[in-house]
């Protein structure tokens, strides 16, 4: 089971929550695919869909695909707004509004407010989950104690 605290190095949390703010390396302001693909554990395909779906907007020189800061910061909150259950469609609304120029205002109100949306649904597939559970045990116990009174005994 992956730990939802980090995957593939990505503190989930405090990336979504820092959104764009996201630490780069010290001293690096560009990033090739083979970097991004390393420090992130996705695919060059990957990072190429991410650009024909307009989340990152690498430099070209030539074939080859530089990334800046952002398009890196960018990746993290993608990877992290996915882990946790967020479509590319919501990762992008998101993203698209830390360029309004309000300081990120509006996007940190909207991302709370699709946080707490996620929350919500999630406790209800918690709920569900748990009234399933308890229904299968309920039948589990039930076959059990039919089993044991001809006898037969399950470890």
């Amino acid at each position: 089971m992956t730990d939802l605290a980090t995957v593939h190095g990505i503190r989930l949390v405090s990336d979504l929550a820092a959104g764009l703010d996201a630490a780069a390396p010290r001293g690096r302001d560009v990033f090739t695919i083979r970097d991004l693909t390393k420090e992130f554990g996705v695919s060059a395909r990957t990072l190429r869909f991410y650009e024909e779906k307009g989340l990152l907007d690498p430099t070209r020189r030539g074939e080859q695909r530089l990334y800046s800061r952002r398009d890196r910061a960018r990746l993290a909150y993608v990877i992290a707004g996915k882990a946790v259950g967020f479509s590319l469609e919501e990762v992008r609304e998101m993203l698209d509004l830390y360029d309004l120029g309000d300081g990120q205002v509006t996007q940190l109100k909207v991302a709370l407010g699709k946080f707490a949306e996620r929350i919500a649904w999630l406790e209800r597939q918690k709920a569900e989950i748990n009234s399933v559970i308890a229904e299968l045990t309920r039948a589990s116990d039930g076959m059990k104690e039919k089993l044991a009174a001809r006898g037969l005994v399950l470890e």
